[in-house]
């Protein structure tokens, strides 16, 4: 009882306190737009989330059979389940973010602090997605333009997060925007450094660059962030981007992770290879439609004298290394369409071609996809209900069907 009569002497102040505090500041709340807080427009803070809810299945098909009960599968789980919160404060220039997916092990996506020099040159420094991938992958989950990411995305990055430095310029001359950006990261992805100080980090950083041009314009505020036309651009609106990264020493097939494998040299020492990517993408906008197009290519380099086992006894030959790195090309393009009425089709194809086809141990494989998502936006992005159905082509003439319905909430 007494236990009780202190806890709830402790809350009472603390909420009393906690009430004085908050006296100041003006709160509001939006779906989509989270609770927030603000005093003056100097000090702005909001917390906020996500949930996917989905239900989805998988059926393998071979030439031979037709599908039955026992090659199907079903799921139904939460795909995402985000909150964050995040704030600036704008007289001192800096902002915020710290987003969570619970759905995952290990949920952190990102944290990091921005100081923003003037309107044109933004520095961050923490975990966020990274600008060195396609343009996909430069879109957050929760404003896909379907239930899931490509295939070349899904193939040649993870989640698309690093921890580092992150430089961005942003400058306009007569309506021409151009965008360049700059990273120095770990080259290991999220949570680099892993669970304890046995985990380090391995290799040598990644740097990147990406430059992004809008020879039109710059979208509507807050339709560059999609792909979809959302915001229904009133002229044709389009962005060429190009994007370069350098990994020095990678341990993990796409570069965001560490540990996953180890090659040596000849005096017994950890060898890691080289990873590089190069992107080039382009996304078009008019009232309500849309289409994207992505290329990829990866290469690996440092591969003279590196062995697969720790005694150098045997030498790796050039196909083995795409048993480690994922090495090839590919090709993705969508087409899609927002009605006003907030209904949306679209179409997905993607091409995976890897570098050494003849090493079937190869982790890229000779796949392709094809996609249909009906989607309706009940309130844009926060709440609306997607459903898509793919066919993933594989290398062995195999194909799997995917179906899955997602319903999406923002709070």
């Amino acid at each position: 009882m007494k236990k009780i009569l202190i806890i709830s002497f402790i809350f009472t102040s603390f909420y009393s306190y906690a009430q004085e505090i908050i006296s100041d500041y003006t709160k509001d709340f939006e779906l989509g737009n989270g609770v927030n807080f603000s005093s003056n427009d100097n000090y702005f803070f909001k917390l906020s989330g996500m949930i996917q809810p989905s239900f989805s299945f998988e059926a393998n098909a071979y030439p031979s059979n037709l599908m039955t009960d026992n090659n199907v599968e079903y799921f139904f789980n939460s795909k995402r389940t985000f909150f964050s919160f995040s704030g600036y404060a704008k007289e001192e220039k800096v902002s915020f973010l710290v987003l969570s997916d619970f759905s995952l092990s290990t949920p952190l996506l990102d944290a990091w602090i921005a100081y923003d020099f003037n309107r044109a040159i933004k520095i961050t420094f923490g975990q966020k997605l990274s600008k060195s991938n396609n343009r996909e992958m430069l879109i957050m989950e929760d404003m896909l333009q379907f239930t899931e990411r490509s295939l070349l995305s899904s193939t040649y990055s993870l989640t698309g997060r690093e921890f580092g430095l992150f430089l961005d310029f942003r400058h306009s001359i007569n309506n021409f925007g151009v965008v360049p950006s700059f990273s120095l990261t770990s080259g290991d992805g999220r949570s680099s450094f892993g669970s304890d100080s046995r985990d380090v980090d391995l290799g040598g950083f990644k740097y990147s660059a990406r430059v992004d041009l809008f020879p039109f314009g710059f979208f509507k505020e807050g339709n560059e962030n999609k792909i979809s036309d959302v915001m229904f651009e009133d002229d044709l609106k389009f962005v060429l981007g190009l994007s370069l990264s350098y990994n020095d020493g990678a341990s993990n097939s796409v570069g965001e992770g560490h540990g996953d494998f180890y090659l040596w040299n000849v005096i017994n020492n950890p060898q890691m290879p080289d990873y590089s990517q190069l992107y080039v993408d382009f996304l078009c906008k008019f009232r309500g439609a849309s289409f994207l197009a992505e290329y990829v290519v990866t290469s690996a380099s440092s591969l003279n004298q590196i062995y697969s086992d720790p005694l150098a006894l045997n030498l790796l030959v050039p196909q083995e290394i795409s048993e480690y790195l994922s090495l090839g090309s590919g090709f993705n393009s969508s087409v899609g369409y927002v009605f006003e009425s907030g209904v949306s089709i679209d179409f997905r194809y993607t091409d995976i071609i890897p570098e050494y086809a003849t090493n079937s141990f190869s982790i890229v494989k000779d796949n392709s996809m094809l996609s249909l998502s009906l989607s309706k936006y009940f309130v844009k992005d926060n709440f609306k209900l997607m459903t898509s159905f793919s066919q993933l082509k594989n290398d062995d003439s195999s194909s799997v069907i995917i179906s899955e319905l997602v319903l999406q909430l923002k709070i």
